[in-house]
């Protein structure tokens, strides 16, 4: 349930009106626009009589939300939310390219690269440090060794770090040196993990698991809200459909979808939605168009003895070719890209 309160309302007489609401055990998300200040409800509210909250002089309008999804609700945050991580801003306008290897795989490679990006223009440099893999037998990543070598490449560049997290044990570690903690699509729905992340302030990195929904994928997002964290950033990264030729379908009407039905702001995983590098500019440039407030694009220095996704890795200097690209078509959407 959501009350719009009318313009200018006496802040003691919406202080009296959130005690009443709390009083009856609800909790209440509350977002000032301009001149429109709304009261989001949160809690069981389908027994509640709207009019119990219309009588009051204060409160203009009385709406139900029908979505599950509350605090991830555009009726409850009509503004675009916007992330400041590192002086970077993420959504409302602002474009951020997120870049680097699949794997951190030595300090050499992490390093080169990031000098590579940083020359290029990337906002964020991102990392495997832990790899969740469909084969046990497959590379799992250095863990916190990989995250020391994406230390070191922040103070080589000063580029920020994106690096994902698999398991509450590294939580800590995490938010001491990562600047974005990215959960995979295979946690998605690790409610646990997501619930730790909630009760932190630090911005996290949502991804769209492997056949969800979008309604799914903003449940979990909630699910981090929930526990008064509000700096999410949701990524669509391809869902798993009958078709082999890509790695998945990257489903770009899911920008839109969200776009409609929340105020997070949302990225766009070229890399990963294709597995394809060759289909990472042209995507990266779809994305821009629709209105993504940024891409996730994949480089590695020699991605033909990547240890993990070359197949969908470009190179530092393609890297560098499409970054230009990407400034001009942000420049035609009024979109400023981060750096």
């Amino acid at each position: 349930m959501i009350l719009v309160l009318k313009p200018g309302a006496p802040e003691q007489q919406k202080q009296e009106l959130i005690r009443h609401i709390e009083g009856m055990g609800l909790r209440i998300h509350e977002s000032v626009g301009e001149g429109t200040t709304i009261l989001g409800l949160v809690g069981d509210t389908s027994r509640i009589d709207s009019y119990i909250f219309s009588s009051y002089e204060i409160v203009k309008n009385v709406l139900r939300v029908s979505e599950p999804f509350k605090r991830a609700n555009r009726m409850f945050k009509p503004d675009d939310t916007v992330i400041d991580v590192c002086g970077r801003k993420i959504g409302q306008g602002y474009f951020v390219v997120i870049s680097g290897p699949c794997s951190v795989e030595s300090e050499e490679q992490i390093v080169g690269i990031a000098r590579e990006l940083k020359k290029a223009g990337a906002s964020f440099l991102r990392g495997g440090a832990y790899k969740p893999r469909t084969s046990p037998y497959s590379f799992q990543g250095l863990g916190l060794e990989g995250l020391d070598y994406l230390k070191i490449a922040k103070q080589e560049t000063g580029l920020p770090i994106v690096s994902e997290i698999m398991s509450t044990d590294v939580l800590d570690r995490f938010i001491e040196d990562v600047d974005i903690i990215q959960v995979g699509a295979r946690n998605m729905q690790n409610f646990v993990l997501l619930k730790e992340l909630g009760r932190t302030n630090k911005p996290v990195l949502l991804k769209r698991g492997l056949s969800a929904t979008i309604e799914e994928w903003l449940m979990s997002a909630e699910y981090i809200l929930s526990e008064g964290n509000e700096n999410v950033i949701l990524c669509e990264r391809g869902i798993r459909t009958f078709e082999n030729y890509t790695r998945n379908t990257l489903d770009l009407s899911s920008v839109l979808a969200v776009k409609r039905l929340s105020h997070l702001p949302v990225i766009v995983d070229p890399s990963h939605g294709t597995g394809r590098y060759w289909m990472v500019e042209p995507m990266s440039k779809a994305a821009v168009t629709l209105g993504a407030d940024g891409v996730i694009i994949e480089v590695h220095n020699n991605p033909k003895f990547a240890l993990s996704d070359g197949e969908q890795s470009i190179t530092p200097k393609k890297y560098a070719h499409i970054l230009p690209a990407l400034r001009k078509y942000c420049e035609i959407e009024n979109k400023k890209l981060e750096a």
